[in-house]
């Protein structure tokens, strides 16, 4: 999934972030825990382990980029294995968190690759060391985006925040 938002032109990255991956979690609540509600009830700790192995590694994976999108693009990954932890908990609070956070993670991400593509029509490059002083240069587009990457941390008082929050909250009821 990495590789293909860096390989996709902006447009195809925002689509991917705010549409695509949206309908993975709309699959699983329309259909699968609606026709597999057993097999969800045996799966849960296999999908739990998967799950905090996924975070674990992509956070890590995360933390070594250079190349912004590659950035976001890991991330995403991350935070749509959060969302997935929620959903599984089989609480209320962690399914709707699952859905916040799902439907957060498509309006920030979603923001975050329309900044880089700015960024990128911009400079040329995607590199992150060529980016220091960028708000000398760009001051509102650099609050923007320090705005739209702390939403994306889950600073309180964004929607971010609200999913991660609730879904801790179910996935600690239940565990």
């Amino acid at each position: 999934m990495p590789e293909a938002h860096v390989e996709a032109p902006t447009v195809g990255s925002v689509i991917l972030a705010g549409v695509l991956l949206k309908l993975g979690v709309y699959g699983l609540v329309r259909f699968s825990f609606v026709l597999f509600p057993y097999a969800n009830m045996y799966f849960i700790p296999f999908v739990y382990t998967i799950s905090l192995i996924s975070i674990l590694y992509s956070s890590l994976t995360t933390l070594r980029q250079i190349d912004l999108k590659r950035i976001i693009a890991y991330s995403s990954v991350a935070h749509m294995n959060f969302g997935l932890l929620g959903l599984f908990s089989n609480t209320i609070q962690g399914l709707i968190g699952g859905l916040f956070l799902s439907i957060s993670h498509g309006f920030v991400a979603s923001a975050l690759f329309l900044c880089i593509g700015v960024l990128y029509d911009r400079h040329h490059t995607r590199l992150l060391k060529y980016y220091s002083g960028l708000s000398v240069i760009m001051p509102v587009f650099s609050l923007i985006f320090l705005f739209f990457s702390l939403s994306n941390l889950g600073l309180p008082g964004t929607s971010s925040f609200v999913g991660e929050l609730l879904i801790l909250l179910g996935s600690f009821q239940q565990n």
